[in-house]
């Protein structure tokens, strides 16, 4: 399997940060759904990407280049939390800017996202909503055929009838071959509904990178009565909470043996999974 991004000991040192010698590699025609808290690391590690940070170590390789091979611009479609274009600029002066940097443009495109995306081409930047520009920043996108997207809490800020758009476009940009999506966002719900892959990050450090549901595999969610958890098994259960008339939190599948058969088992979520896992990073 072909790996779009492949980054190898990344590190970055902040003030109060330290991205700390970061590995893991994304496969192509994927979407691989990047969460941690905020703080974490998760846009540090996209401007190394892109080269708008200086790494104070390790590499960064997108189809198989070095990241900052200009070659690769291309191919390399980028939206942060909000794009960042002129105020006073309408869809029209957009593309009569962005044009001129890309061979693949291709005005057809840009417009007929335009139609889709109910964007009147004259209306100016700074009176677009949210969605909106978020919208506009995606037709910017495919306008030159970029085969790796590179996504910063591009639904934040949307009401979930604005992200469940949001989420269909992306589901529809996967269909063709040899596209991939790599999406930072700290609304898990989003990536249970479209992600393959997760890397997972956590005080500048990967707690896991792999398939989604590989993870989601490894834990679940336990709730038992008062009397029902083992002095024994206390220290299994991540992200315990006792109340007066029982317990719940989230045990390894591995370590599920030994609970009394009145403890009820529930699947886990990714906003479970990142919830409770402080206890097992601080082991």
């Amino acid at each position: 399997m072909n790996n779009v991004i492949e980054i190898s000991n990344l590190r970055k040192q902040y003030k109060n940060f330290l991205l700390d010698d970061i590995s893991f590699s994304v496969p192509c025609g994927f979407v691989c759904g990047f969460i941690g808290e905020n703080g974490a690391g998760k846009t540090t590690v996209l401007k190394l990407i892109l080269g708008m940070a200086i790494k104070d170590g390790g590499s960064v390789n997108l189809f198989g280049k070095p990241a900052d091979d200009v070659s690769l611009k291309e191919d390399i479609g980028v939206l942060f939390e909000q794009p960042y274009y002129q105020e006073d600029w309408t869809p029209a002066d957009i593309e009569k800017a962005m044009r001129p940097f890309y061979k693949k443009w291709n005005s057809a495109t840009f417009h007929q996202y335009l139609e889709r995306f109910s964007l009147d081409p004259k209306q100016k930047y700074k009176t677009m909503s949210r969605g909106m520009k978020t919208k506009l920043g995606m037709a910017v996108t495919f306008a030159h055929d970029a085969k790796l997207l590179l996504l910063d809490e591009p639904t934040s800020g949307l009401d979930p009838a604005g992200r469940e758009e949001i989420l269909g476009i992306f589901q529809d940009y996967m269909v063709e071959e040899n596209r991939t999506i790599f999406f930072s966002t700290h609304i898990t719900s989003d990536l249970d509904k479209i992600a393959d892959y997760i890397t997972y990050i956590k005080n500048g450090k990967i707690i896991y990178s792999g398939l989604k549901d590989e993870l989601i595999d490894r834990y679940c969610i336990v709730r038992g009565g008062a009397g029902d958890l083992p002095q024994s098994k206390r220290k299994q259960v991540l992200g315990l909470r006792e109340y007066p008339g029982g317990f719940d939190g989230m045990v390894a599948i591995k370590d599920i043996a030994g609970f009394p058969a009145s403890v009820i088992t529930e699947t886990v979520s990714l906003d479970d999974i990142m919830v409770r896992m402080d206890k097992e990073v601080e082991k």
